[in-house]
């Protein structure tokens, strides 16, 4: 069987150097290549953004697979998931803020340590139900574990796997669409490293053997030396095509001439 690989952008703003350098590693990979848009995030998504991601990459002389896979229409899909899972005890409602995470834990600030939460679900779940409180929901790390073996993970402690604004989250998603997708190599920067473990377990909760996984490094801005991010405004492939720059160019820059 012919391997798989993806490119799955978020549309939260223009692709950067670092965006081309991973999309050409994964479309050259001797592999199907796949494109996902990750856009749950409504609030940060744009179409102007989807739109430039399909320019941008077509313009790099990149071709993909169709249709390409949205993930905003499926969040009926992950929803079903998280139930079956808390049918399973895999998953519980989480009411709890971030500062009253953090407050427990006797962490400084309100964001510190979320991740390393380990929880349980609510007595009061039913009144907070009744009440219309939002809630996320949070994956059962212990019970995970027993199932899948997977104690790497474990440091991860109960993590969100779906999210009170939009009802799942990246780890969610992501995983659930590489499996779905019959994706079977993953080729994605250092920075997600730290996850891969995560994935894992959750490709095994899934019913899947996991794909193979390898990290590339990350393409650096000269300017500041430090990777190219959306967040700090790093020059754009949007850009670059209108100062006049060649997919040549590109390939050069990211060092892949």
């Amino acid at each position: 069987m012919r391997p798989v690989t993806r490119f799955a952008p978020s549309p939260t703003g223009y692709l950067h150097p670092g965006h081309a350098y991973s999309a050409i590693l994964n479309a050259h990979a001797g592999a199907r290549f796949l494109l996902r848009i990750e856009d749950i995030d409504n609030t940060r998504c744009k179409p102007e953004y989807e739109t430039a991601i399909y320019e941008d990459l077509a313009w790099l002389g990149l071709a993909w697979e169709r249709p390409v896979r949205r993930q905003s229409e499926r969040l009926a899909v992950y929803e079903a998931q998280l139930r079956e899972w808390h049918a399973r005890g895999l998953v519980y409602r989480c009411f709890k803020t971030r500062k009253d995470i953090a407050d427990s834990m006797g962490a400084p600030h309100a964001h510190a340590h979320a991740q390393a939460f380990t929880g349980a679900p609510d007595p009061r779940e039913d009144e907070k139900l009744a009440r219309g409180l939002p809630f996320s929901w949070r994956l059962n790390m212990a019970r995970a574990i027993e199932i899948t073996g997977e104690r790497a993970a474990a440091r991860h402690g109960d993590v969100i796997l779906g999210r009170k604004d939009v009802g799942t989250s990246y780890h969610l998603a992501c995983v659930m669409d590489d499996a779905d997708q019959g994706v079977t190599q993953i080729i994605r920067g250092e920075d997600l490293a730290d996850i891969a473990d995560l994935h894992i377990l959750i490709f095994r909760l899934l019913g899947h053997t996991p794909p193979e996984i390898t990290h590339h490094k990350m393409i650096l801005d000269p300017k500041t030396g430090k990777r190219f991010a959306k967040r700090d405004h790093s020059i754009t492939l949007h850009a670059l095509r209108k100062q006049g720059w060649t997919p040549a160019d590109i390939r050069a820059y990211v060092g892949l001439d």
